[in-house]
């Protein structure tokens, strides 16, 4: 697998992973390291909830090997908002609580919409406006995560291309699938894994997606992918069975 190709799931701390992906009896603060040997990516959901230390964003990083990304949830109190143009200081304490601690493990990121929030092109492009391309002198990547059917206009595309911000693709029964260039990266988060499947999806499928990487992947473009929700306790396993069929080639 190419190192501009960064696989894995949601968090690392789930109790139903304890014996299905960790080893029974590993420790909880083992969990982060473990989780690094098999996948190369995983998203930080504590951010979404709440201000983390620099010295714990350090941590992660000592965690992790070389090549490892950690996407970065933003803020609720940035997102979760029916005016984004008024959430200019909740997106200022969220990109200076430290993340940038993550140093070259830092990947995309993640700002998350709710189901409700429909398009509103001014209000959005004020939003977009307030990220920035750097932080503490380091670039940044934006994802945008929108969830509702508004969101397929092409004004917001249009406008996610002009601030190089990516729209997440999401493979979902309940949300919008925009697949749409409109970065220099790609976020896609995978949602459909069933019980069914010890890997969560079928043979089949996982050999579609890794086509579907592949392409997003053409030319060096760096590419995210996240199996989340859905059956979780198999998320897993689907994105090690990703990353092993991707390195076959």
């Amino acid at each position: 697998m190419t190192s501009n190709i960064h696989i894995g799931v949601g968090g690392w701390d789930f109790d139903p992973w304890r014996g299905t992906f960790y080893p029974d009896g590993l420790a909880k603060t083992k969990q982060l390291a473990f989780a690094a040997q098999h996948l190369t990516a995983t998203e930080i959901n504590a951010t979404f909830y709440g201000r983390q230390k620099p010295a714990t964003f350090a941590k992660w990083a000592a965690s992790v090997p070389d090549g490892f990304r950690f996407a970065v949830k933003a803020s609720r109190y940035s997102t979760a908002r029916k005016i984004l143009a008024e959430g200019e200081e909740s997106i200022r304490m969220f990109l200076e609580q430290g993340f940038t601690e993550l140093g070259d493990h830092l990947g995309p990121i993640l700002w998350q919409f709710t189901p409700t929030k429909r398009f509103d092109p001014d209000d959005f492009a004020a939003f977009v406006a307030m990220l920035p391309a750097k932080q503490d002198g380091i670039p940044l990547q934006h994802a945008l995560e929108v969830r509702h059917d508004s969101f397929k206009d092409p004004a917001f595309i249009a406008l996610a291309r002009k601030a190089n911000a990516a729209i997440v693709f999401a493979d979902s029964d309940d949300y919008p699938m925009i697949d749409e260039p409109t970065a220099d990266f790609t976020y896609a988060r995978l949602q459909r894994a069933t019980e069914a499947h010890p890997t969560g999806y079928s043979p089949a499928d996982l050999d579609a997606w890794a086509e579907k990487t592949r392409t997003w992947a053409a030319n060096k473009r760096q590419t995210y992918i996240y199996f989340i929700s859905g059956a979780k306790v198999r998320n897993p396993a689907a994105a090690t069975a990703l990353i092993e069929r991707l390195a076959q080639k």
